[in-house]
């Protein structure tokens, strides 16, 4: 499933640069997560980076973007062949 960006988030600048598939952008308010975009780094990296690198802990699983591990590792491979 895709990941997202609680209301919480401070907008430290620490996601966006960490994203493999620049999935993450600053949004009117807070940084947002593309759920076209965002394989939760199955192809990259074994745990999101994002997640990883977050100090406030406000990025979560979009439970309306729910994906297999199959699913999300069919998208990177559109995005990066």
């Amino acid at each position: 499933m895709a990941l997202i960006i609680e209301s919480s988030c401070i907008n430290c600048d620490m996601c966006d640069p960490e994203c493999p598939n620049q999935a993450i952008t600053l949004g009117a308010e807070i940084y947002e997560i593309d759920p076209n975009k965002c394989t939760e780094c199955v192809g990259h990296y074994d745990k999101p980076t994002c997640v990883s690198v977050c100090p406030i802990d406000c990025i979560k699983p979009d439970k309306n973007h729910v994906e297999t591990e199959d699913e999300l590792l069919a998208k990177f491979l559109i995005m990066h062949g």
